[in-house]
């Protein structure tokens, strides 16, 4: 791994640990949801309607960990916590699993 390559898995970390941030912010300020990830029914309540589209796409995928939480809304701040930092470890496990899996198809080592 090269020095680079360290530097970024160490910010990847970092990030990771501090994305419980995500939880406190929108608490602290009484914000709603985080900006973009918003369920059919708050668009309807933003905007007047949902797009057709959406609504057909809306049940496609289902999150392998709903709202990066292990419990529910009502769970402590720190199983939210946890299970922010956890969604973020995963999510950079496969990342990098999913980079090396491309690279070692398009790059061939000469022998």
């Amino acid at each position: 791994m090269t020095s680079f390559q360290k530097k970024i898995l160490v910010a990847l970390v970092v990030l990771a640990i501090v994305s419980p941030i995500g939880i406190y912010l929108p608490a602290k300020f009484k914000a709603e949801d985080a900006w973009g990830e918003w369920s059919t029914e708050t668009i309807e309540k933003l905007v007047g309607f949902v797009p057709a589209k959406m609504k057909e796409a809306a049940d496609l995928w289902k999150a392998p960990i709903p709202d990066y939480n292990l419990g529910d809304d009502k769970s402590p701040f720190t199983t939210q916590a946890l299970s922010y930092i956890l969604s973020g470890a995963i999510g950079i496990v496969l990342c990098i699993l999913i980079l090396f899996g491309i690279s070692k198809l398009l790059v061939k080592k000469s022998e």
